[in-house]
């Protein structure tokens, strides 16, 4: 198998790079065991837990994060990178770049948006649950505590999200730091726990997974959905890797963080083989009483950045969508000068946390969210096992049975825990699915109306090379200056050129014609970035090409046009664009409550003086009417 090894894979494992991983990669994962081994046991703790059925849960919680998090992600997976960039879009480019067949393409596309869409719904309840989790250790310090466990959740997570415009590079330098001492922490409370009790241990065999399950069969299967629980996170291996790679991921994982958590869950078996009324909190009576108030802040400090993984997270993919033609323009807000995926969104900020708010107010618990959380991760998983099967068959060249033997099974598993989820959607598992479900309406509502609008343009448009051919007969005025018409559509006149003729009578002598191409992959190389093409005497033709990682800068890009011996004064340059007003067709290609979806969301688009960058005071836009 050959592919591009992740750029990480060439840096040396330092322990500033080991903690970086640990501080962004693995917040999510490791704050699980707050809540995952006791959401799994309390669906057998009507008439109290015996031995067997703990040791039962415990087995399929190790062997989940064996097989889907160590084998699927950390094996398997990581190898899928896409120029050193991983996470769900990148494998669909990936995946779509290796199927044939307009109907696979967009059903590989579907998956792609599917599990974005679900991506942004863990998004909103990872940190309603991880926060809410960490502060319910207050119940165990003190009953008493018990109606300040949400207004406080409250009030990290206003803070969280109101700090976000600050961008994450000075709070980084703690997160690895925390991180690092937070898995030490379980780690060795669950080993000093497993030792005084070390026939916990048995639950390492896989045996007594497979007894539980043949013993209980739905209800074991109805486990399951909160068994996963203990891999929510494992995406962010995957997702991540463009900014560690793929080495130092895996080597934190299999020596720090795996050993750690295993500990802890043994530790926590160990604790209520020992004492069934530790059901109550196992993760927190691990800890000796005079440890439990630190360990609630060490929990709280842990749950806000893993919180923060996840925010960054859907700032990215976010901004991938936008790229990539699923989402209308945003606001992307650079927060660092060096560092190019270090981005505020204000719009998915605020909506994020208008989210979260929600789901603390509605449900309380980190036990009632529970059900909510597992039907995100879980769908998020399958769709990324679809498109992994697709890629290291066609792209990598590996064997039908080859593939078959190692991606269906784990495919299984993935289904296995979606449909154990599937059955808690009464019970919140509702929640992502009505924010997947929007988000991908959304999606693809807005998809549909690009090609719609981009075929009604260059029906109505005239090619560019017909025009400029007979530009010299016209006898159009050509004023000094230099315009900038921006276009979607390379090889057809833009709209807004049509309109300044026939409104100004004018054509400024120098003209430059600018496409922007979003690229299926993370990053353009600068020598590929731009492509300039001379079509008649002082006008040009612009490609400029950007990665679904990048955010554009039209007006840096056009002054680098000296490099190719193209002249461009800024100062001299007006910007021409069209803004485009939508009608209803005589025979419409899209319903009308899709044409009034697609109206909003086009309305309430970012500028395009915003998004690429153009300074506003050198902008002319003009209106142009597009029945769709």
């Amino acid at each position: 198998m050959s592919n591009p090894a992740a750029a990480g894979d060439r840096r040396p494992l330092t322990p500033a790079l080991l903690l970086g991983v640990l501080g962004v990669v693995y917040g999510d994962i490791g704050t699980s065991p707050l809540y995952a081994f006791r959401a799994s046991l309390l669906h057998f703790s009507a008439d109290g837990v015996e031995a067997w059925e703990i040791l039962g849960i415990l087995s399929l919680i190790i062997w989940a994060l064996i097989l889907t998090v160590t084998v699927k992600y950390v094996v398997f997976v990581l190898r899928a990178d896409n120029k050193g960039e991983g996470g769900i879009l990148a494998l669909m480019t990936l995946a779509q770049r290796q199927t044939h067949g307009a109907r696979a393409k967009v059903a590989v596309m579907m998956l792609g948006m599917a599990g974005a869409c679900l991506f942004f719904g863990d998004g909103v309840i990872t940190p309603a649950i991880s926060v809410l989790s960490a502060i319910e250790g207050l119940k165990v310090v003190s009953p008493a505590l018990d109606h300040v466990v949400v207004p406080i959740s409250v009030i990290i997570l206003i803070a969280l999200f109101v700090v976000q415009f600050r961008g994450t590079q000075q709070i980084g330098a703690v997160f690895g730091p925390v991180c690092l001492l937070w898995f030490g922490t379980i780690g060795l409370l669950g080993l000093i726990e497993t030792v005084q009790n070390p026939q916990v241990l048995v639950a390492l065999s896989p045996y007594y997974a497979v007894h539980f399950a043949f013993e209980y069969k739905l209800a074991a299967f109805i486990a399951m959905g909160s068994v996963v629980l203990a891999v929510t996170g494992a995406e962010a291996l995957y997702a991540d890797m463009g900014h560690f790679g793929r080495r130092p991921i895996r080597a934190a994982w299999n020596f720090f963080v795996l050993p750690a958590l295993a500990l802890n869950y043994l530790g926590q078996g160990a604790l209520l083989l020992r004492d069934r009324s530790a059901l109550e909190n196992p993760f927190y009576l691990l800890a000796p009483e005079w440890l439990r108030l630190p360990l609630v802040i060490l929990a709280a400090a842990a749950t806000v950045i893993a919180s923060q993984a996840m925010i960054s997270g859907a700032y990215t993919i976010a901004r991938q969508c936008v790229q990539l033609g699923f989402l209308p323009r945003l606001s992307v807000k650079h927060t660092s000068e060096t560092e190019e995926g270090q981005i505020y969104m204000p719009q998915i900020n605020a909506l994020l946390l208008i989210g979260v708010l929600i789901l603390v107010l509605a449900f309380h618990t980190s036990d009632n969210l529970a059900a909510a959380y597992g039907i995100a991760v879980t769908g998020t998983f399958v769709c990324t096992s679809c498109l992994a099967l697709i890629v290291f068959r066609r792209q990598f060249g590996w064997s039908l049975p080859l593939v078959t033997a190692i991606f269906v099974p784990l495919l299984l598993l993935d289904i296995t825990f979606f449909i154990a989820n599937v059955l808690k959607i009464p019970e919140g598992g509702y929640v992502p699915l009505v924010l997947g479900g929007v988000l991908f309406l959304m999606m693809t509502t807005w998809q549909r109306g690009r090609q719609l609008l981009f075929a009604r343009f260059r029906q109505d448009s005239l090619p560019l090379k017909s025009y400029i051919a007979r530009l010299p007969q016209s006898r159009t005025v050509r004023v000094p200056g230099i315009a900038v018409f921006m276009t979607g559509q390379a090889d057809y006149v833009p709209a807004a050129l049509l309109h300044n003729l026939k409104h100004n009578k004018v054509l400024h002598e120098r003209v430059f014609f600018v496409t922007v191409l979003n690229q299926d992959e993370p990053l353009v190389p600068p020598e590929l970035r731009r492509e300039v093409s001379e079509l008649a005497p002082g006008i040009h033709r612009v490609l400029i090409r950007y990665g679904f990682s990048e955010s554009p800068n039209i007006p840096r890009e056009l002054e680098s046009l000296n490099e190719f011996g193209v002249a461009f004064e800024p100062m001299q340059a007006s910007y021409f664009l069209g803004r485009e007003q939508l009608v209803a067709a005589v025979v419409p290609k899209m319903s009308r409550w899709r044409q009034y979806l697609y109206g909003g969301m086009s309305r309430n688009a970012v500028p395009a003086t915003e998004f690429f960058r153009i300074p506003s005071d050198r902008v002319v836009e003009l209106g142009v009417r597009v029945a769709i």
